[in-house]
């Protein structure tokens, strides 16, 4: 019998192959759309755009028809709330820089999706994410780099479970992307030249300081100090949620030479500045999850990356704590930053990951 696969259509053309070439490759293939953003004004839908405005569910139909598929739109909109939205606007009052492409990959993506899909009959959920999942010798899963860096995604899914990677299919991770277009031109994809999305798809303008703003008005941080590395101060800034680790334009200091934010300090409202540029040699990080490996029990060396576009770093990871690991870079990095994630490699695969603290 057809193993059957449910796949997550954002509208765009790397999902919509992915379901084209699980198609091809003899599953029973079902299409669907995740509501997690949308507002029920068209109008403002439609300003969302990327992967949650009208346009994805109108062009994942089409796809759909075209590949004679079912297809189906499901409301995910608390679950998006909850474990997103809140969890977003929470770490930067608490001055941290969340990555909430993470959290939904996750909870949202994987936890919800594959709950609801495997309660339709499906064994499978599949995304259009550049990435392989692979089962190593040891018996566990892991997420394996695609076979084009430029587009490879593997730090945004270091946090998936072994169930969620035994019940996962990313056919796309074998391609490059002009092959994926190719495909898509071949098979008469009506999003074949579509281009992709980009940003945090709910907050499309890039303004994450003004949408905290709208949507926690009472509990936004006013006004604050800006302080050197001894506590001097040096001047007032707008807000602690305007600002990020490593920053340095867009300060409003007349310092008379470059300076960064070498740490927000939310206690006491401060943005902490520096002279140098932000390079540490260390991190520690918690809320561990191990991918390609069941438990860290020695130190070990690793390729290490502290951010989605960091190129990554040999480090010397060590359990400190039963949910803690200290890093240790060979080379300093720069703007090593609270409430983003680290991700630890082995080669190609994903070993694991937690948040920096």
């Amino acid at each position: 019998m057809k193993k059957k696969v449910v796949v997550g259509m954002s509208g765009g053309v790397d999902s919509s192959v992915a379901a084209c070439l699980l198609k091809e490759q003899g599953y029973d293939v079902i299409g669907v759309t995740m509501q997690i953003w949308q507002d029920e004004e068209p109008s403002k839908t439609e300003e969302n755009g990327g992967c949650c405005g009208l346009s994805a569910v109108d062009d994942a139909r089409r796809v759909a028809q075209v590949l004679d598929i079912p297809y189906y739109v499901m409301n995910f909109k608390s679950e998006f709330q909850q474990n997103v939205v809140d969890y977003f606007v929470s770490e930067y009052l608490s001055g941290r820089t969340p990555n909430p492409c993470i959290a939904c990959n996750r909870y949202v993506k994987w936890e919800s999706l594959l709950k609801r899909s495997m309660d339709i009959g499906a064994d499978y959920i599949a995304t259009g994410h550049y990435a392989r999942v692979e089962q190593l010798p040891n018996g566990r899963y892991a997420i394996r780099n695609s076979v084009t860096a430029r587009k490879d995604q593997t730090y945004a899914l270091y946090n998936l479970t072994q169930f969620q990677l035994a019940h996962t299919l990313m056919p796309i991770g074998d391609y490059t992307k002009d092959e994926i277009r190719k495909i898509a031109i071949e098979h008469h994809l009506p999003v074949a030249s579509k281009p992709d999305s980009q940003d945090i798809c709910f907050v499309s303008d890039g303004n994450y300081a003004g949408f905290i703003e709208t949507r926690e008005p009472d509990k936004v941080p006013g006004p604050g100090n800006f302080v050197s590395e001894d506590g001097t101060v040096l001047g007032t800034h707008k807000g602690i949620i305007h600002y990020t680790v490593g920053q340095r334009k867009g300060l409003g200091l007349s310092m008379g030479h470059p300076v960064f934010v070498s740490q927000l300090r939310s206690e006491t409202n401060e943005v902490v500045i520096s002279d140098a540029d932000v390079f540490r040699s260390e991190l520690f990080c918690n809320q561990i999850n191990f991918m390609g490996m069941e438990d860290l029990k020695e130190p070990r060396r690793v390729w290490a990356k502290v951010r989605y576009a960091h190129q990554g770093e040999w480090g010397l990871v060590e359990k400190t704590k039963e949910d803690e690991i200290h890093v240790t870079f060979e080379n300093p990095v720069r703007a090593i930053t609270p409430g983003q994630a680290v991700v630890f490699y082995d080669g190609e695969y994903v070993m694991g990951g937690g948040t920096i603290l």
